[in-house]
């Protein structure tokens, strides 16, 4: 996104967009770790600009898949692609010491570092960048703040913008909703679909949960023992989608506005001599 015009600031969006394709391609991933087969032949692509939900229980392979992405895991069979040169990443777990004498714009502007051999950054346009990476995630009342005293949807917040600083084309984001109350849930939710069309990043987001994602997400990569279902999120999230992936029967139920999947055995069929109750 492009911060409204300051004199001597540099825009925070990032700068003028690649070629058209998709940001990120899995193509038959498989991983076994320990002789277990953690992924098996997962495969989907996320479009420039888009936001995708990766869904699944505990267990289900979403942190190994991210780690495949990232370079961290290496597949026992397929390939991964990032047409983009650059990958922002935001990790599950930050614990960060309240006394940490470190604030916001500071942790923001060691995102400016990382990738870079040879120079650095000019302290004073480090700073601009950092201030408005910030306001570009609306935590710039957060500049000062330290880090360690944040709560943990201004935390998430900071995190984002550390991850968006070197102007990446995708955003990985491991679990960023865990531990979030309803209202920060639907405020970081909102904010990373405000990035994809503002910024033209794509996002890939971990959640065990698919509800607050779904009034946003242009896909969904829903994972289930290793295996994944992909696609538009009225093609994927569906009972007999599911059901294929699971192996057991599933139910969708659409409940004012949110879905809830069921797990279970098959109701069985009456038989003959049983009654069936029909309601009119």
């Amino acid at each position: 996104m492009t911060v409204p015009e300051r004199p001597e600031r540099p825009p925070a969006g990032p700068p003028a967009a690649g070629p058209a394709g998709p940001s990120l391609v899995v193509d038959g991933v498989s991983v076994r770790l320990g002789g277990r087969r953690v992924l098996d032949e997962v495969s989907f692509e996320i479009g420039q600009g888009e936001l995708t939900g990766l869904i699944g229980a505990n267990g289900a392979g979403k942190t190994t898949l991210l780690r495949v992405i990232l370079g961290l895991v290496r597949p026992s069979a397929g390939r991964t692609a990032l047409p983009g040169e650059r990958v922002g990443y935001v990790p599950q777990k930050v614990v960060l010491d309240p006394d940490l004498p470190l604030r916001a714009r500071d942790l923001v502007e060691l995102g400016l570092d990382g990738h870079r051999l040879g120079l650095r950054v000019r302290a004073r346009d480090r700073r601009l960048a950092a201030e408005g990476m910030l306001e570009a995630v609306s935590a710039e009342e957060l500049a000062d703040a330290r880090v360690g005293r944040l709560s943990g949807g201004e935390l998430q917040r900071v995190l984002i913008a550390l991850a968006l600083v070197s102007h990446p084309r995708l955003l990985l984001l491991d679990e960023p909703l865990a531990n979030l109350d309803l209202r920060s849930t639907s405020e970081i939710v909102a904010l990373l679909h405000r990035i994809c069309v503002e910024q033209q990043v794509s996002v890939l987001l971990s959640a065990h949960e698919v509800n607050p994602l779904v009034p946003y997400m242009d896909r969904v990569v829903y994972l289930a023992g290793g295996r994944a279902a992909a696609g538009a999120t009225d093609e994927v999230i569906r009972g007999d989608v599911l059901s294929r992936l699971y192996g057991h029967h599933v139910d969708v139920v659409h409940v004012h506005g949110r879905v809830l999947v069921v797990v279970g055995p098959e109701p069985p069929v009456p038989t003959a001599h049983e009654p069936v109750l029909e309601v009119g």
